[in-house]
C-alpha cells in the first residue's frame, strides 16, 4: 500500500486541475460516437483514437485494437511489483439522441450549466458513460503527474459497442484473454445510491430482448370493408401483451420464476435500513403508486426481482390525422430483467411458445431476438470490496453501501464467465441524468468527487 502521505497531494492536484480535466471531457463529448447508426461508425472511431492518444500521452501503452464491429481501445501500465492488477473497463460510445426537438442544446455541444441543484455537465454521454470513464482517467492522470506511477498495475479496455448490444466484445474477450486477465475489475457504469451516499453495485439483473411481429392480411384494409371479419393483428398482439401479467404483477410466462432467489429476511431489513424514498423515487416522475409485483418494496423490484416490459408497439396508421385502416402487421418489443439463476435462453423459448399458442388462425407469429444475459452477482467477501468500500467512504459524506442495480451489464458477468476475475461496479450516476433520453446530464459535483473517489480506491486497492 502507498505511504498515507502519497495520496493528498493527488487530490490536490485534482482539485487545482479541474478545468483541464473538464476541457478533456468536453472534447470527447464533442465527438458524436453513436454506435447504432452506421452514419456515425466515422465518428466512433474519432473517438476510440482520441482516447488511445490521451493514454499515450499519460504514458500509458495504448492502442486502438480492432474488430468485427467498432474497435476496442487497450491500454497498459505498470504498479509497482508485486502490486495488484485491475482491469478498468468503461464505454465511449452513446446512445442516438433522438427526438432531437426534445433537446434544450445541440447534444454534441457540451456546456456546464446551472440549474436549481446546481452545476451539471449538460450533453450526450456526458453521463453514459464518457463522465464516468474520464472519472478514472483523471484520476490515473493526477497519480501520475505527481508520483510518475500509479500504486497499482491498470489495464484499461474501452469498448465502442456497449450502447448497441457488444456483438464484438465476448470474441474479443475470448482472443484476448491472457492480456486481459487481471486479479479484478472495475466498471464504471453506476450511480450513487442516493445524494451524498456512494455505493458499489454487487447484484445485476440479466437481460432478454425480444421482438414480436403478428401478421394476419396481406396488406393493409380498409375498417369498413373488413372491420369485423377480418383478424386484426393490432388486436392479436394487445390480448397476447395484456395476458403476460396477473392482476398481482407477476408475470404469467410458465417457468419464468425458475432460479429466483429468495429475498432473506437480513437483505429485507438491510435495504430497508437506507431510507429509500419511494414516493419520492416515483413523484420524481410523475408518479404515485407502484405498479410491480405487490407483495415487494419498490427497491426490491428494482433490485431483486424479474420483470417483463414492454419497449415499445407499432401497427396501423401512426402519423397525424386519422386513418381507418386494418393493419397488415403489429410489432412489439419485449424486454425481461432477470436475477438469480434465470436462464435467459430456457426463457426465451417458453416465453415463444406462449405467444405462438395464443396466435389465432389467419395470422402467424416471427420473433427476433435482441439479446441475452444472465444476472450476476459478486462475491464481496473479496477483500476489494471493503478496501473500496472505506475508501468511498472517506470521500463521500455518507457512508457507502453496498446495493443491487434494476439494470444490466452483461461485462460483469463476461468477465467471471471469460476471464474468470470478478467486477467491483463503482459509479457517480444519479437516477436524473436522463440517460438514454434527451438533455442527459452529470453532475459537476460526480465529475469531481468521482475523480477523487477513483484516486481513493486505487490507493486502497
Amino acid at each position: 500500500m502507498p505511504s498515507p502521505h502519497a495520496l493528498p497531494p493527488v487530490l490536490d492536484r485534482l482539485d487545482a486541475e479541474l478545468d483541464a480535466a473538464l476541457d478533456r471531457l468536453m472534447s470527447l463529448l464533442r465527438i458524436p460516437s453513436i454506435s447504432t447508426d452506421p452514419a456515425f461508425t466515422a465518428d466512433v472511431r474519432a473517438a476510440a483514437e482520441a482516447l488511445s492518444a490521451d493514454l499515450n500521452g499519460m504514458g500509458v501503452r495504448a492502442s486502438v485494437r480492432d474488430t468485427t464491429g467498432h474497435p476496442m481501445v487497450v491500454g497498459h501500465i505498470d504498479g509497482p511489483e508485486g502490486a495488484p492488477h485491475v482491469l478498468f473497463y468503461g464505454h465511449y460510445d452513446v446512445q442516438p439522441v433522438d427526438p432531437l426537438r426534445l433537446w434544450d442544446r445541440d447534444p454534441f455541444d457540451p456546456a456546464i450549466e446551472e440549474t436549481p441543484a446546481g452545476k451539471v455537465i449538460r450533453g450526450r454521454g456526458s453521463s453514459d458513460d464518457k463522465g464516468q470513464l474520464m472519472t478514472f482517467v483523471e484520476a490515473c492522470r493526477a497519480w501520475l503527474a505527481v508520483h510518475r506511477h500509479l500504486p497499482v498495475s491498470v489495464t484499461f479496455l474501452f469498448e465502442g459497442e456497449e450502447e448497441s448490444g457488444s456483438p464484438s466484445l465476448v470474441p474479443f474477450l475470448e482472443a484476448n484473454r491472457e492480456e486481459l486477465s487481471c486479479d479484478i475489475a472495475l466498471i464504471c457504469d453506476t450511480g450513487l445510491f442516493a445524494e451524498d451516499s456512494p455505493a458499489i453495485t454487487t447484484m445485476l439483473r440479466g437481460l432478454l430482448g425480444e421482438e414480436i411481429t403478428v401478421t394476419g392480411p396481406d396488406k393493409d384494409l380498409h375498417s369498413g370493408a373488413f372491420g369485423g371479419p377480418a383478424q386484426n393483428p393490432i388486436r392479436v398482439l394487445t390480448r397476447i401483451l395484456a395476458g403476460l401479467h396477473d392482476d398481482e404483477g407477476r408475470v404469467t410466462v410458465p417457468g419464468f420464476y425458475d432460479g429466483v432467489p429468495v429475498l432473506t429476511n437480513q437483505m429485507r431489513a438491510d435495504w430497508a435500513n437506507l431510507g429509500f424514498d419511494e414516493a419520492a423515487f416515483l413523484g420524481g416522475v410523475g408518479l404515485t403508486t407502484p405498479a410491480g409485483e405487490r407483495e415487494y418494496t419498490v427497491l426490491e423490484q428494482i433490485w431483486a426481482r424479474p420483470t417483463c416490459e414492454f419497449n415499445g408497439i407499432t401497427g396501423g396508421y401512426t402519423g397525424d390525422g386519422f386513418k381507418t385502416v386494418l393493419p397488415s402487421q403489429a410489432s412489439a418489443k419485449v424486454s425481461f430483467r432477470l436475477v438469480g439463476t434465470q436462464d435467459p435462453l430456457a426463457i426465451r423459448e417458453s416465453f415463444r411458445a406462449m405467444v405462438t399458442a395464443q396466435v389465432p388462425a389467419d395470422c402467424t407469429v416471427s420473433f427476433a431476438e435482441h439479446g441475452a444475459s444472465p444476472a450476476s452477482v459478486m462475491a464481496t467477501d473479496h477483500p476489494a470490496f471493503a478496501a473500496a468500500r472505506a475508501a468511498l467512504s472517506d470521500e463521500w459524506p455518507k457512508p457507502a453501501a453496498f446495493i443491487g442495480a434494476g439494470g444490466s451489464i452483461p461485462i460483469a458477468g463476461y468477465f467471471k464467465t471469460v476471464l474468470g476475475m470478478d467486477s467491483m461496479l463503482i459509479g457517480f450516476g444519479r437516477d436524473d441524468d436522463r440517460i438514454h433520453s434527451p438533455n442527459e446530464k452529470y453532475d459537476l459535483k460526480s465529475f469531481h468527487k468521482g475523480m477523487r473517489s477513483w484516486a481513493r480506491v486505487l490507493a486502497a486497492l
